[in-house]
């Protein structure tokens, strides 16, 4: 398992859970030591660490820094390393190049090599296998093998999800394929699902480049739907409805669904890969206008809580609830939090941001001023869904005047009554 993060770890302990030796290979010493030491690197990752003890334990998993030697002795290699977009939207490849030249390195005769991290159409086939070719002076098809497969799953319940959706497979060639085929079946065990067109399990499409569309049009899709959300959320307020009414009505529609609106979706999914699905395809223009629309909207919860604030924030103490891109998970790639605090200070506001998973040292290191609990401010801002902030309410807030709701979670009767100007996107000013 090449990139042992959030996404390869699990896997790779689903691996071991099954029967299978398996070695994970990372450039971070830090994160290697921490797993072989029996440490869960990630919180909030449910059976993590109960499968990472299991895994240990029965000698079926280890870990190291040194990708080539790990490859080396490998039937089949799975890679799990992050795709970012630079600050021009277009993927930045270096770090996936980097793993591919490493495998490459050690690669042996007959291994198969399977790419779960999201990629642009084409990018296993035209970047990644010339590459393994050139350094093992192995042939693709034959000498090595190649295919892609999607990861599909949400953290915090990724071994739930591995066994819920199909896996989607599709090889540079059909040897690669089949070849994939049957180490995902071999490692995963499906739920039965009689919702699906056909049994769930392993399914295999035509080559590499359908398995790489199938989940960049699974994300874009979400993005585009959230995007209108949105924009039915933003006119909702300016007209005085309850949008979470109209989705609710609406949803009572057979086959129909309306996404809950929010300050932003962030993770390495929804932000970045409708800029990879427009990177191949340069005549699109809905995924395009939907990032713009979904982008725009922690500026438009600041505006709320502007105008919540009679028009004036200069001066004011907010603080943000949630550093974390959604509640549960200790990550805050793309995270709405950033695009908040910029906007808060921008309209001369003392923004100071608080999150249960993190600590102060780590709030300063990501360039927040910390905010506790129990101190006064003026107003604040829900950015995180985190389960402890349910409960929120007044007294834990001395002398805020102005809460905005930016996920349309918060039990309303804690805020309403006592004097505070209320205000959740999609549900309007509630008091």
């Amino acid at each position: 398992m090449v990139g042992i993060g959030k996404i390869g770890l699990p896997i790779a302990l689903q691996a071991a859970a099954t029967g299978h030796e398996v070695v994970g290979a990372d450039i971070s010493l830090e994160l290697v030591d921490t797993v072989l030491a029996g440490r869960e690197p990630f919180p909030g990752e449910d059976q993590l660490l109960d499968r990472l003890t299991e895994a240990l334990d029965a000698n079926r998993f280890t870990a190291t820094t040194d990708t080539p030697a790990a490859v080396a002795g490998a039937d089949a290699v799975v890679v799990a390393v992050p795709l970012i977009i630079d600050a021009d939207y277009r993927p930045d490849f270096r770090a996936l190049d980097a793993a591919t030249t490493a495998i490459g390195s050690g690669l042996g005769a007959g291994t198969l090599v399977s790419y779960e991290t999201t990629i642009p159409v084409g990018t296993t086939r035209g970047r990644f296998a010339p590459r393994l070719a050139e350094l093992s002076g192995l042939a693709p098809g034959s000498g090595f093998f190649a295919c892609f497969s999607p990861e599909r799953v949400f953290s915090g319940r990724i071994f739930a999800d591995l066994r819920k959706w199909p896996k989607i497979v599709g090889g540079i060639d059909e040897a690669s394929t089949e070849r994939g085929r049957k180490l995902y079946e071999a490692m995963l065990e499906f739920d039965p699902r009689d919702d699906l067109s056909r049994p769930n399990g392993v399914w295999c499409v035509e080559n590499a480049e359908t398995a790489e569309m199938v989940k960049l049009a699974e994300t874009t899709y979400r993005d585009v739907n959230i995007a209108l959300a949105n924009e039915f959320s933003c006119y909702a307020d300016q007209m005085g409805i309850r949008f979470d009414a109209v989705a609710e009505a609406a949803n009572s529609q057979p086959f129909s669904h309306l996404h809950r609106p929010g300050i932003a979706v962030g993770g390495h999914c929804i932000p970045v890969y409708p800029h990879l699905y427009s990177n191949g395809d340069p005549a699109a223009q809905m995924p395009r206008l939907s990032r713009a629309i979904n982008d725009q909207m922690p500026a438009y919860t600041v505006g709320r809580l502007t105008d919540a604030m009679d028009g004036d924030l200069s001066g004011s103490s907010v603080a943000v609830m949630g550093a974390a891109y959604r509640g549960g998970v200790k990550e805050t790639a793309f995270s709405g939090v950033f695009d908040v605090v910029a906007e808060l200070e921008r309209r001369g506001a003392v923004a100071k941001v608080h999150d249960p998973l993190y600590d102060d040292d780590e709030l300063v290191a990501l360039g927040f001023q910390p905010f506790h609990v129990g101190e006064p401010c003026d107003a604040m801002v829900l950015q995180a869904d985190h389960a402890e902030y349910m409960s929120l309410q007044v007294d834990d807030l001395p002398g805020v005047r102005a809460v905005v709701d930016g996920r349309g979670v918060l039990d309303p009767s804690y805020w309403l009554g006592e004097g505070v100007a209320f205000v959740a996107l999609g549900r309007g000013d509630l008091g």
